[in-house]
């Protein structure tokens, strides 16, 4: 019978500051923790895969005789955002980080964007929250003409447009030529974002759906290049297909939120041929995460944990699920960016064994080492495989 994987990113679940959380000013960060320890979390079917079970996880409510497989992974990538996250849990790790600019982008570069985009400027060009500054220069940047410019923490040029003022298509056409100017003059930014939004009024102002990642594509090797180069195939669900700029995937499914990800992963676990399943859960870091919203954190992990047994369910026999994260994006601090933190690696399959304890791994690569050996294909330059703790 035929292998599959499913590999199913909870983006921002993180499960506890990484050694190194210092340098990142993350200390006390802990994505998982901070939920629990807050709200009225009740998640059990991750509980009875071992979710609670991780070492040193900052949650004493353990599961007696867990189902799963349960660890967790600690980044080598000098970073902490979706690009490198996932890059290293497909056996790519960035040893160079990419440049940040808390003082906003040099003039420069806005000016040359503009001019090969043919728009008539930016507006704001800070560092902060990206729904902050929807209430502070929507209407202005409607009036100007002027699409809106922000960054975070994180290496990333956010540009927000009212879909009215500029439709769809055009801001993505924006986004393109920016990634070209970057890439061209070495600004070293890691992510450009498209941000659409809707809305009648600062006060009103709401993102859509209809966002986009451009990436930078200066990453090595990944398994999913491997998976191609074998005979394998890959399906990307979510934001997954932006993330790797479509290399290495064979079909991409655009989501629109976590419902709608999860109803196609299961659709797809049913119904789909590919070899891998690579899904992105975005709400988590998107709609709460970044928003220090502890309960629609809690609320999004609660309603993804009622659809997990239909997923297991849904599971054929050789087929194999992990359930991680790409960095952490705690609600419970102050901070509105990502948290450099373990994520979570948690695996089931219907002839995999139960209880086992994965310790704590030395890299987020780990898990594509791991499905790597499983099909019986090269191993990468990073990672170490645990095939044979749980088969």
């Amino acid at each position: 019978m035929k292998k599959r994987a499913i590999i199913i990113v909870l983006d921002g679940f993180g499960v506890g500051e990484a050694p190194d959380a210092i340098e990142y000013g993350d200390v006390g960060s802990n994505t998982f923790a901070g939920i629990y320890n807050n709200t009225s979390l009740n998640i059990p079917n991750m509980k009875k895969l071992g979710l609670f079970n991780i070492q040193d996880i900052g949650i004493n409510n353990k599961e007696e005789n867990p189902i799963g497989i349960y660890g967790k992974a600690l980044e080598k990538t000098k970073g902490k955002n979706s690009p490198v996250g996932h890059w290293e849990i497909t056996g790519f790790i960035k040893n160079e980080p990419f440049k940040t600019y808390y003082d906003g982008f040099p003039q420069e570069l806005l000016d040359e964007i503009s001019k090969r985009a043919g728009i008539k400027g930016f507006i704001c060009n800070k560092k902060g929250s990206g729904t902050d500054f929807l209430k502070q220069y929507g209407e202005e940047s409607i009036k100007l003409e002027k699409p809106i410019v922000y960054t975070s923490a994180d290496s990333v040029f956010q540009i927000a447009v009212h879909e009215d003022m500029m439709p769809v298509s055009e801001l993505y056409r924006l986004c393109k030529i920016s990634r070209e100017v970057i890439d061209e003059k070495g600004y070293g930014i890691g992510t450009i974002i498209a941000r659409p939004f809707v809305g009648t009024c600062n006060e009103d102002f709401t993102r859509t759906y209809n966002r986009r990642d451009f990436e930078a594509e200066d990453f090595g090797k990944t398994m999913l290049d491997s998976f191609q180069e074998n005979g394998k195939t890959v399906l990307a669900i979510g934001k997954i297909e932006d993330l790797y700029s479509g290399r290495g995937i064979n079909r991409a499914i655009h989501t629109n939120g976590n419902a709608d990800g999860i109803e196609k992963t299961i659709y797809a676990i049913k119904n789909a041929k590919e070899d891998l399943i690579f899904v992105n859960l975005v709400d988590f870091d998107m709609l709460y995460g970044h928003r220090n919203n502890i309960e629609g954190f809690a609320k999004a992990l609660e309603e993804f944990d009622k659809k997990l047994p239909e997923i297991m369910e849904s599971l054929k026999e050789e087929d194999i699920l992990i359930l991680t994260a790409d960095h952490g994006n705690d609600p419970s601090t102050p901070s509105t960016d990502h948290s450099r933190e373990y994520i979570p690696i948690v695996a089931y399959g219907k002839k995999l064994k139960q209880n086992v304890d994965l310790g704590i791994r030395e890299s987020y690569a780990d898990i594509s080492a791991t499905l790597l050996d499983i099909f019986e294909i090269p191993k990468l330059e990073n990672g170490t495989s645990f095939k044979n703790e749980i088969m």
